[in-house]
């Protein structure tokens, strides 16, 4: 070969290195990873520095790579890029923690916000039935003893008192008369509209006869009285009997009619919660 043709291979050589573009591994990392950080959302609000300077060092490495400088200067730009990328990518890491932790406050504060809320409003719910419950309870307390006034019972010491007298049943007899169903039947309406309350059921006698035979029939006739009560549907957990003979009279046993007064059945009420203020006359 002359030295012509030499000197036109060598140039051909020349020029075709000259339009090939060297390539580096460490710049397609850099480049992947700037353009990584660069579509991130929180790019520029948190890392607008570090993104521009890796852009830059990028910029440099391509055009570094282009003028076919030394590989090691290339790299070395690229290095900077890719650097300066992972640099920006770790601080939108900590804005977007930081943007996590504030929502979930602000989450945190909404729960706990309407969650006072709502104890507020329990609070008011319960404030209001406890009212209309109050209400409720002095109305029946006031139906309770309007019902009492109508069974024509009286306040005494021992609560109020309801009197049966010995018309309802036959002379030295316990068995009631048809007579007394009108009177039982108020009654035991009473005991059904007021739940809570009990009875003490009391019979009396005038001092005609022995003191074991009027106690005997005192009882009888108090227990007459539970007998009808349970009849109308009175549970007997809530009666009480107790036969007091001739011991209490009301008045004097020397008149038929002082006698007729003596002979007698009293209901005694107990209060609303079911507690008798005194078991004895």
């Amino acid at each position: 070969m002359n030295r012509t043709i030499l000197s036109a291979v060598l140039v051909a050589l020349a020029g075709g290195c000259a339009t090939t573009p060297m390539h580096s591994d460490r710049l397609d990392e850099a480049r992947a990873e700037v353009e990584k950080v660069s579509v991130d959302p929180l790019a520029q609000q948190a890392a607008g520095k570090d993104v521009e300077q890796a852009r830059n060092d990028l910029q440099r490495a391509e055009t570094a790579l282009q003028q076919r400088q030394p590989p090691v200067d290339v790299d070395h730009l690229a290095y900077l890029a890719l650097r300066h990328a992972q640099a920006g990518e770790a601080r939108i890491a900590e804005a977007r923690a930081r943007q996590q932790v504030a929502q979930a406050q602000e989450e945190r504060n909404r729960v706990q916000l309407h969650e006072r809320d709502q104890e507020v409003q329990n609070a008011r719910s319960a404030a209001e039935n406890a009212k209309s419950s109050a209400a409720a309870a002095q109305s029946e307390l006031a139906n309770a003893r309007q019902e009492l006034q109508d069974l024509q019972a009286k306040q005494t010491a021992r609560g109020m008192v309801m009197t049966l007298s010995d018309v309802l049943f036959d002379t030295g007899q316990a068995t009631l008369k048809p007579g007394a169903d009108r009177a039982l039947d108020r009654l035991a309406q009473f005991l059904k509209d007021s739940p809570n309350s009990a009875v003490l059921i009391e019979g009396h006698t005038d001092s005609v006869g022995t003191d074991d035979y009027n106690l005997a029939l005192s009882q009888r006739r108090a227990q007459s009285v539970a007998d009808a009560l349970s009849s109308r549907g009175i549970s007997s957990d809530r009666v009480q009997t107790k036969g007091l003979g001739k011991a209490y009279p009301v008045a004097s046993n020397d008149t038929q009619a002082g006698r007729q007064q003596n002979r007698r059945v009293e209901i005694v009420f107990s209060d609303a919660s079911g507690k008798f203020a005194q078991t004895s006359p």
